[in-house]
């Protein structure tokens, strides 16, 4: 009775000592390069437990990265042909877009994911799945489910890129734009409507914006830096200004807009002579690159340190110019992107951005732009013909 008793007390002293130690290990997470390391607790109920990395994962646009998750199940000899993994990505209004999916040695990818999510393999446990290439819109909240016969556990673990978050407005003015058209203006300027996290981020590193804005979950923010009377009162505190929900389709407002590290080249071409904005288009195209995108110019700002007290072109039509050092006569004492406003497009007052993508992809955004600029140009043609000369375009 007495060896019976000490082989219990000995079985219980084991577990609770190897518990303890996978509990300080996984309250934890080690770093090893740009992977973090989960420990999964291990459990005799014979249910599917899931752990995966607390906090976030963070990248940037082209990079790749690790969405971390390992199970563990009782029995050990388990079918490992009948485990189904499942990745799924979470939108705000709790809809779930399918990513990827494995039963035993069987996998599928799904939509955009397809050709760059790849389950990692890491031995016996490990659901955790690699996405190549990351996009803007890979960005947000990821489900890992585990399936074993009848039991199953899920995790979650949010994915976050490294970029910039900026204010935009079309050429029509201030407060035009629905939701759905803010979220256009955003992926035209290479960029992707931020959320309310990346907003705060920004407002923390300094961003403050007198104008209301859509986020990407239908919310209407700005960040408020420097409380003033002419903006919400001076009295008020500093911090994300916030009007809710608002309605999609009747309310207009200005956009926020998130992007991230570029795939190529932003610079300001050197002319001797001021262009226009048609000239300056076809001064892009010459050169082998493409009018620069509002995204494009404050990425490159903001991971290239592009640095360049000179006003140019961009696509929209506006005038802007990257300052990282602040200095006299270069548009006030801090960093950012200056916004100059969008000017008639024949005067001859500006210098140009231009936007080379790295070399495998360049060709045919040089043969799209090409085609564009030929459509203006035809386009203006036949409507000061139609109009005998006397029409002042103001595009």
């Amino acid at each position: 009775m007495l060896s019976r008793q000490l082989l219990v007390f000995g079985k219980m002293f084991f577990s609770v000592l190897i518990l303890s130690s996978v509990l300080s290990v996984s309250a934890m997470p080690a770093e090893q390069g740009s992977r973090r390391v989960v420990h999964v607790l291990e459990d005799d109920t014979g249910a599917v437990i899931v752990q995966t990395a607390p906090g976030k994962v963070v990248t940037h646009r082209g990079g790749s990265i690790t969405l971390p998750c390992r199970f563990h199940h009782e029995p050990e000899n388990t079918d490992p042909a009948r485990i189904r993994i499942k990745w799924t990505k979470v939108t705000d209004a709790l809809q779930f877009d399918d990513v990827f999916v494995a039963l035993g040695k069987q996998q599928r990818v799904f939509g955009s994911y397809r050709g760059r999510v790849f389950l990692e393999q890491e031995g016996p446990g490990d659901a955790s799945v690699i996405i190549q290439n990351v996009t803007l819109e890979d960005y947000g909240r990821y489900e890992c489910e585990v399936t074993n016969d009848m039991e199953d556990d899920t995790g979650f673990v949010n994915l976050d890129l490294e970029g910039v978050v900026f204010p935009y407005y079309p050429r029509e003015g201030r407060y035009k734009l629905n939701y759905h058209q803010a979220e256009d203006a955003c992926k035209h300027q290479d960029a992707i409507l931020a959320s309310h996290s990346q907003l705060h981020k920004a407002w923390l590193d300094g961003l403050d914006w007198c104008n209301a804005g859509w986020l990407d979950d239908g919310s209407v923010q700005y960040p408020i830096s420097h409380p003033r009377d002419q903006c919400g009162r001076k009295d008020t505190p500093a911090g994300v200004r916030n009007y809710g929900y608002r309605h999609k389709e009747s309310e207009r407002y200005d956009a926020f807009c998130f992007t991230s590290k570029l795939n190529g080249k932003v610079y300001f071409l050197k002319r001797y002579k001021k262009t226009n904005y048609a000239e300056a288009m076809k001064a892009c195209i010459r050169d082998g690159s493409v009018l620069a995108k509002v995204g494009q110019l404050y990425a490159a700002w903001k991971f290239q340190l592009l640095d360049r007290c000179e006003a140019g072109w961009l696509e929209d039509g506006s005038i802007r110019y990257p300052v990282v050092n602040p200095r006299t006569r270069c548009g006030g004492p801090h960093p950012g992107v200056r916004h100059l406003g969008f000017p008639d497009k024949k005067f001859r007052l500006y210098g140009v951005y231009c936007f080379r993508k790295n070399q495998e992809e360049n060709a045919d955004q040089v043969k799209k732009a090409k085609n564009s600029a030929d459509g203006w140009k035809s386009s203006n043609s036949l409507l000061m013909t139609a109009t005998g000369g006397g029409l002042k375009l103001t595009h």
